[in-house]
């Protein structure tokens, strides 16, 4: 492996301990992590109460980065967010106070429920890994990590996100209701979210990081991933396909999947892994068709290229 076995073992023990917390989600669990690994930025859509700011809480207290949460609604506007130029009396200057987006993860509660210049003041922080205040560009810090919940739109006060801003997550997951016997557990007082320590650090994520980015992706597997980028373009299920941005955040999703597995070397089987988180909220199913046709569409196009 291309990471020391240390930080290899240290990320096992983040998934144990992660499964402990959120309770009956293994896959979301594993996928939020692959997400992280691959540079990404991460969208939990569901209903209320499912878990989605716990899996965020929980983690940074595992990973051991510097957290920050931040409630979206209709007047927050882009200073709350990236912070605001002070005057300072003794120095007769303007000085720069570092809003929330300066955490390591920023947990951006009810996305859709701010208004366009806050949705465009995330983007860039998401897009360029900085921000810009008074003509100043500041950098952010790495790793930089952004997970934002939204709502379903049939709520009151949502907002459907720009096409633009949804490209900028590398996934799009949902926890769902867990199974009665974990909630179950959940009820009876298992772990929570203050139970979690950090296992690791932020300088090893950004280590892991750069290991899952030089895990190996034969010229078959990269040819594979393109079939399915243009297969997305060809059919008639969606009104557009995927861009190459798109196809590039697969193969570094997969890269990440294949790097939890402790392996060097990305098989179809990553690939399909996480096809579904990264694709599916970068698509437009053709016509009027609901969500789940979209989902089904996505399983057709799996089955029909073929596997190298």
């Amino acid at each position: 492996m291309t990471a020391r076995p240390k930080i290899i073992a240290s990320l096992a023990e983040a998934q144990t301990q992660l499964g402990r917390i959120v309770l009956g989600k293994p896959r979301e669990v594993r996928l939020a992590l692959a997400c992280m690994l691959a540079g990404g930025h991460l969208l939990l859509e569901d209903l209320p109460g499912v878990g989605k700011t716990t899996l965020a809480h929980a983690l940074a207290q595992t990973l051991g980065l510097q957290y920050q949460r931040v409630q979206f609604t209709s007047d927050l506007l882009p200073a709350d967010l990236v912070g605001v130029s002070v005057f300072m009396r003794e120095t007769g200057e303007f000085r720069f106070h570092r809003g929330p987006v300066f955490a390591q993860l920023v947990l951006a509660d009810e996305i859709n429920r701010a208004p366009p210049k806050t949705q465009s003041a995330l983007l860039e922080a998401m897009a360029e890994r900085q921000v810009t205040h008074d003509g100043v560009t500041h950098a952010l810090p790495l790793p930089f990590f952004v997970i934002a919940t939204q709502n379903p739109l049939e709520q009151i006060g949502t907002h459907a996100l720009p096409e633009s801003q949804l490209d900028r997550f590398a996934m799009r997951i949902s926890l769902g209701y867990p199974d009665p016997a974990f909630e179950r557990v959940l009820y009876l007082g298992g772990a929570t979210r203050e139970d979690a320590t950090a296992v690791m650090d932020a300088d090893q994520v950004v280590s892991l990081q750069a290991a899952a980015n030089k895990v190996y992706a034969s010229p078959a597997l990269v040819d594979y991933v393109l079939a399915l980028v243009q297969a997305t373009r060809t059919g008639q299920d969606f009104a557009a396909g995927l861009s190459p941005r798109a196809g590039l955040t697969l193969l570094a999703c997969a890269r990440a999947w294949a790097l939890l597995d402790q392996r060097d070397m990305v098989l179809p089987e990553d690939v399909q892994a996480v096809f579904e988180p990264v694709a599916a909220h970068r698509l437009l199913p053709a016509g009027h068709g609901a969500s789940r046709q979209g989902a089904d569409a996505l399983d057709r196009l799996l089955a029909s290229v073929a596997i190298p």
